[in-house]
């Protein structure tokens, strides 16, 4: 089995609170989900609105790593699955996706130190 980082992006919210609690509750069903099949290796963070990057060789810093809604970094978790592909298909139960939003996958490369 390998590691891999789910990043979830966008940040198009359902419009009501009952929308909003049904949406929620698809993300626990998910990850309770995974959780059972023994896929969750981290189950790591939603991640605030707001952000910095520094950037270049006068490491300046601006607001935002982001332009637009849709490129947002929402949130992120680390999965265990038996390759990309598989990785792939696991991404596809994610609740983000019925909002518009995406799941970039990322294998971890593993570093000896």
């Amino acid at each position: 089995m390998s590691e891999f980082t789910y990043l979830f992006r966008g940040r198009k919210t359902p419009g009501s609170a009952d929308e909003m609690q049904q949406h929620l509750q698809k993300w626990v069903d998910w990850f309770k989900d995974l959780g059972a099949k023994g896929l969750v290796k981290d189950p790591g963070h939603p991640l605030e609105n707001t952000g910095k990057v520094v950037r270049g060789k006068q490491k300046a810093i601006h607001d935002g790593p982001y332009a637009e809604a849709k490129d947002v970094v929402a949130g992120y978790m680390l999965i265990e699955a038996n390759d990309l592909a598989h990785a792939a298909e696991i991404a596809k139960g994610c609740p983000i996706l019925e909002v518009g939003g995406s799941v970039e996958i990322r294998e971890i490369q593993k570093m000896t130190m």
